[in-house]
């Protein structure tokens, strides 16, 4: 099915409906309280490689996910995927039989109260996208690749929902919007990548990422080697924002922190970054693509974890902030979750260091890295990632981009190279690696970034 509308959505009444089949269902005796969440997600994919479109899918997927809590402290969760209330009422019968089953929890810490979570904006022209306009848009695209290079890549158009119901008088809903692209150009010796994406559509300029990916290939042709060694990096958005991902995973969660296995552990309140390093942790921020409730049903908030490169916080659920005597920052993740509280939409505060051109030009010698790819964790209380730069690496040499350089591997302290931060972009734009539904981030220029070795392609 292709919507034409924002009949794509179910809207609060029919997300309300399927939940009801939940909390009004027969689950027998000793029920303390039900939560019923529900996930929709809706959209189209439009894949294209070779320079031509070779792929239109359209994907729908309705899960309802039912937490039960007996009398006596027990828990059971139980999940399925459908749009049937029948099926959405078994499914709560289910955890309830699991809840009896399971041993109490002392820890849990009850159901999320009724709270007003407020509206993220939500782009009409996006809900309503048909593989017409998908098309168009990677239409303008590749009239900016000619017939030396190849382009390959995806756009999409989605339409999702939240709702959170349960006894105790919460009932959340929240529609959202986003669109993302991702393309790489290749030519026979390099490739060049470039995405865009927001809440809208309207926010991806296609014909600006087909130039910009054509000009990271051609710039890129013939790379020369260079030796692995400290080097003063420019990170460009996507670069940033797989740092920032990665970060947030390591250093900020929760539970994490209580357990002893964060970098944040005896640092709260420590100068830990560069002052002109502030990251929070914004689902509602117009520059990221979060919902205004978390999966308990909290209200989502900004929460400050870097700060003038202070360490100023960690992010919570209700089950963490109870253990820490303080509130839930609206971080939770889908029941049941071991993981703990995740900060989802970490963003880097933009600085005064203009564009990423600008920091370019105040780099004597360095690098220039497009983005970074097949990025793991080595140490997560250090903070200790290693990965590989990707599609446009390039030297810089007395403020200039001189040539193409074959690709290296990093191994870093992320929270170490914020401390080696020598400028922050003013300039913004989209990144999309390791995110929900991507972010805009700043460029970042870092003196003594470890690359740890090298590689015989560009």
């Amino acid at each position: 099915m292709t919507p034409q509308s924002d009949e794509s959505l179910l809207g609060r009444d029919g997300v309300s409906r399927l939940a009801d089949a939940a909390l009004d269902a027969d689950l027998g005796g000793g029920v303390a309280a039900v939560e019923v969440l529900l996930q929709r997600e809706a959209g189209g994919l439009t894949r294209f490689a070779n320079s031509q479109i070779h792929q239109n899918v359209w994907r729908e997927d309705l899960a309802a996910n039912v937490r039960v809590v007996t009398d006596d402290g027990r828990v059971g969760v139980a999940s399925i995927h459908t749009d049937d209330p029948a099926a959405v009422a078994q499914t709560a019968r289910q955890a309830a039989d699991i809840a009896r089953l399971s041993p109490p929890d002392p820890a849990f810490p009850g159901l999320a109260p009724m709270a007003k979570a407020g509206d993220v904006d939500v782009d009409e022209s996006t809900l309503a996208a048909t593989p017409e306009d998908r098309a168009e848009a990677v239409r303008a695209l590749l009239a900016e690749v000619d017939q030396r290079y190849e382009a390959a890549g995806a756009y999409r158009t989605q339409a999702d929902e939240i709702g959170v119901f349960n006894t105790e008088g919460q009932r959340s809903y929240a529609p959202r919007s986003s669109a993302s692209l991702t393309l790489v150009v290749t030519g026979p010796s390099s490739s060049g990548w470039a995405e865009d994406g927001g809440r809208s559509r309207h926010d991806i300029d296609p014909a600006g990422a087909g130039r910009r990916a054509v000009d990271k290939v051609r710039a890129g042709a013939d790379p020369t080697d260079v030796d692995a060694g400290q080097w003063t990096v420019v990170l460009e958005p996507p670069a940033v924002g797989t740092l920032a991902a990665y970060l947030a995973h390591m250093a900020f969660g929760g539970r994490d922190y209580l357990e002893g296995r964060s970098y944040a552990v005896g640092r709260l309140g420590e100068q830990v970054a560069d002052e002109r390093v502030s990251l929070t942790d914004d689902p509602r921020s117009p520059h990221a693509g979060g919902y205004p409730v978390d999966y308990e049903g909290t209200p989502t908030s900004t929460v400050e974890l870097l700060a003038g490169g202070v360490l100023q916080s960690v992010v919570h659920d209700r089950n963490t902030a109870k253990q820490a005597g303080t509130d839930s920052t609206g971080n939770a993740l889908p029941a049941p979750n071991t993981y703990g509280p995740m900060a989802l939409y970490p963003i880097f505060t933009p600085g005064d260091g203009g564009s990423t051109a600008d920091l370019v030009a105040g780099c004597e010698r360095g690098l220039l890295v497009t983005r970074f790819h097949y990025t793991n964790v080595l140490n997560r209380k250090e903070t200790t990632a290693t990965g590989m730069t990707r599609d446009g690496t390039f030297l810089i040499q007395d403020g200039k981009v001189t040539r193409a350089v074959r690709n290296l591997r990093f191994t870093q302290s992320l929270i170490g190279a914020l401390a080696q931060v020598e400028a922050v972009s003013s300039d913004i734009a989209y990144a999309g690696e390791g995110f929900e539904y991507g972010c805009r981030q700043p460029a970042l220029r870092i003196a003594g970034f470890s690359f740890t070795g090298t590689t015989s392609f560009g």
